[in-house]
């Protein structure tokens, strides 16, 4: 049964290309050719700000995954998200937010969010404080 399944997919490759051997060996070679292509592409030869993620600060988010700092800023719950800086220190901030987006945006590397913490406060995403340095 095997056989007869092979010669009917063999024959409708005939018909198509002539050949059941050269049509596999011209799949090998353009795959090859692919894999090639996209191995030699190094990342400074294409456009590395991003459609979804990757996001430069001032443009559309949804959450905070998708921006290079790692912050998706609102002023409001009904303005649109943006990429913004996360905070320097002195600066307002968020604790981490359960739904990915801040009203102050969280501390840069090194920094620490001091302010006070609560689980009604992490959830409508009112746990603010202050940047600052840990090893002050």
């Amino acid at each position: 049964m095997g056989g007869l399944i092979y010669r009917k997919k063999c024959r409708i490759c005939v018909s198509f290309c002539g050949s059941r051997h050269n049509t596999m060996r011209a799949v090998v070679v353009f795959a090859i050719c692919l894999m090639a292509m996209a191995m030699a592409t190094t990342p400074e030869t294409f456009d590395e700000r991003g459609i979804i993620i990757n996001l430069n600060n001032g443009e559309l988010c949804a959450i905070s995954l998708q921006c290079k700092s790692s912050c998706c800023h609102r002023r409001s719950a009904l303005d649109l998200a943006r990429c913004a800086p996360r905070a320097a220190e002195n600066e307002a901030c968020s604790k981490k937010s359960l739904y990915g987006t801040y009203y102050y945006c969280t501390c840069e590397d090194g920094l620490k969010c001091e302010g006070d913490w609560s689980i009604g406060g992490s959830i409508v995403n009112t746990n603010f404080g202050t940047c600052v340095d840990p090893h002050n």
